[in-house]
């Protein structure tokens, strides 16, 4: 069977939601990686089922994921978080997803985002935007993403993944001040952050130190949404480290905001 590229995601994604679906709220052996970072072997074996159905459908393609080794080489690569959320994912929070996507010449052209414990599913592809589905007992709902037009921080919602990151990369302040500049704060954290964004329901998301992974499929669904996705420091994309994502409207400010340090 011949597939397209979003075609293909659909299918990896929905051979993760089988592995990570059946794992959760089970019995899991959790260890600790290097970085002090839990994981489990659901994590690991949803990404080996993505890996065996890139390797029959696109085998001259590389693949650069959170839990095995980089393969192959070339213009053409995958990047695949299994489970993002991995903490929630092991405390029994539903608040967890698996992350796809292609980047061709270093340039993200195809995201999936698939949370199966939420029954929901966001997807974009470069210059097609981005859309959402909701699985529910009165069928499948689509929807087309489009990101606020809020445009004063009086009346943003600033979502985050944790404190501790900003004080332990010097950014304490700005992070502290973003927070009492806007209306609504709150920790939902990983890909939630931005999915959100992506529907509208959150206006600003940033994290100070995050890898590739966790970031390409999300950056391209906000862009397609509508909305600006940077490094802390402006560079456009998800390869700076960090993450900055807004309705577009807010982010200058936000950029300036979360790096300012003269006046503190």
């Amino acid at each position: 069977m011949t597939y397209s590229d979003l075609e293909l995601a659909f299918e990896l994604a929905d051979a993760a939601d089988k592995v990570t679906l059946g794992g959760f709220l089970g019995v899991l052996d959790i260890e600790l990686k290097s970085d002090r970072s839990p994981v489990t072997a659901i994590d690991r074996n949803a990404e080996t089922a993505i890996r065996q159905l890139l390797a029959q459908y696109r085998p001259g393609d590389a693949v650069h994921g959170e839990e095995h080794e980089d393969t192959g080489a070339g213009n053409r690569q995958w990047i695949i978080d299994p489970i993002d959320g991995t903490k929630n994912f092991i405390r029994e929070v539903p608040v967890w997803a698996s992350l796809i996507s292609l980047s061709v010449d270093d340039i993200v052209t195809v995201a999936v985002v698939s949370a199966p414990a939420l029954s929901r599913r966001w997807w974009a592809v470069r210059d097609e935007g981005a859309h959402a589905q909701w699985f529910g007992p009165g069928g499948v709902r689509t929807r087309k993403l489009t990101v606020s037009e809020v445009d004063a921080f009086e009346e943003a919602s600033f979502s985050y993944s944790s404190m501790r990151g900003w004080t332990e990369n010097g950014l304490e302040t700005g992070f502290l001040d973003l927070q009492r500049a806007t209306w609504r704060q709150r920790a939902f954290g990983d890909f939630w952050s931005y999915v959100l964004l992506a529907e509208g329901a959150v206006d600003i998301a940033a994290e100070p130190e995050v890898p590739l992974y966790d970031l390409a499929a999300v950056s391209l669904i906000v862009e397609e949404a509508g909305g600006t996705f940077t490094d802390i420091s402006g560079r456009r994309g998800p390869g700076g480290g960090s993450a900055v994502a807004t309705n577009g409207i807010l982010h200058e400010r936000v950029l300036s905001v979360l790096t300012d340090t003269n006046t503190h």
